[in-house]
């Protein structure tokens, strides 16, 4: 007996819509395997990692804030990867984009108005979209591999934030820590009471990202665009599309949504610089937009799945003592076997009784 991968005749809808939750299913099996092997009953593990960070106020406060930069930021990696360019860096455009969203309060600390938020919101859009475009520009001019450029850039990006927040930037007041002055008032996303659970502009903004990328790309010529340059570039090049241009607005609406994201993370809870503001949430959209299945409302649901783990993971490392590198595990696997279903998509999985072609060959 042995397992063979029968292509389908198309892609089955069915499929695409179930893999998800096949990679789900396993991963659960999988973390339960994983808190078993440590010592602990696997239903009590599965039970505070996945569930029990629901079951309060705080819980959901803490999910809605973490899924937030999650749900940004794979909104903008989606429209790349659906217009087949692979920007692995958002988590460096990230980084760039709050640093550069945060001249304002950090070297004009007096300026205090109303119009510092937005500003920095879009000082913060541009850094990251300007940041994005180096890997565009090196692949169109130069046919660079986008994925090892975008990359790398990740590593200079933090290593600049951390030379900053070191070096000029450091506070004077900050007993030699390596942190930025406290940012003003004006610089600062206050979250709102909505039936007791406490959000700031920055959810609400994905949820807009979410309703106007799910238009743009159903009912607009731009996501028409995207979708043929994705699928057929020959066939985008017949109907006058440019790949070269499709690449330079898919990296910088990539990054300008992943600066956003940034930004408002340090706006909302950090509220001055330091050498790490982010968790990984560059790295971690990848993960919620194929989840997604790059879809935006189906990235929105991802990325609150994927934010329970970061707390899941918080709760396991609080109750169990375990280590939080458990959570980064778990998403691994998860992506694993979101790519690995993947396959079911186009093949479709036979039994076959006695021996293989080559052993009977043989």
């Amino acid at each position: 007996m042995r397992v063979e991968l029968v292509k389908r005749p198309e892609m089955s809808r069915t499929m695409m819509l179930v893999s998800p939750l096949i990679a789900v299913g396993l991963t659960v099996v999988v973390a339960a395997a994983v808190f078993a092997v440590q010592g602990f009953d696997p239903l009590q593990g599965l039970w505070l990692f996945f569930l029990e960070p629901l079951t309060s106020l705080w819980g959901l406060e803490q999910l809605i804030t973490k899924a937030t930069p999650l749900v940004i930021v794979a909104l903008g990696l989606s429209v790349c990867y659906l217009s087949n360019n692979w920007n692995i860096g958002a988590e460096g455009q990230l980084t760039i984009g709050a640093i550069v969203g945060s001249i304002p309060p950090v070297l004009f600390p007096h300026f205090v108005s109303p119009l510092v938020l937005p500003l920095m919101l879009i000082l913060a859009a541009a850094g990251g979209a300007a940041y994005a475009s180096v890997p565009a520009l090196l692949k169109t001019r130069f046919g660079t591999n986008e994925i090892l450029t975008s990359l790398m850039l990740v590593y200079c990006s933090t290593l600049f934030l951390d030379w900053l927040v070191r070096g000029p930037w450091r506070s004077p007041q900050g007993y030699n820590f390596p942190i930025t002055i406290d940012f003003n008032e004006s610089a600062i996303l206050n979250p709102w009471s909505i039936g007791g659970v406490y959000v700031n502009l920055s959810a609400f903004v994905a949820l807009a990202l979410v309703a106007i990328l799910a238009v743009v790309m159903r009912s607009t010529l731009k996501g028409f665009e995207i979708r043929v340059l994705g699928q057929s570039p020959r066939a985008g090049a017949f109907a006058g599309f440019s790949h070269r241009r499709m690449t330079l607005f898919a990296f910088a609406l990539s990054g300008a949504f992943a600066g956003l994201a940034g930004m408002m993370v340090v706006m909302a809870e950090i509220q001055k610089l330091q050498p790490v503001i982010s968790p990984g949430y560059g790295f971690t959209a990848i993960i919620v937009a194929f989840l997604g299945r790059l879809n935006p409302v189906g990235i929105l649901v991802a990325g609150l799945v994927i934010a329970s783990s970061y707390l899941g993971g918080e709760a396991i490392q609080t109750s169990l003592q375990m280590s939080s590198k458990v959570a980064t595990l778990i998403q691994g696997v998860l992506l694993f076997f979101v790519l690995a279903c993947d396959t079911l998509i186009l093949y479709r999985v036979r039994l076959v009784g006695g021996p293989s072609r080559e052993t009977a060959r043989a």
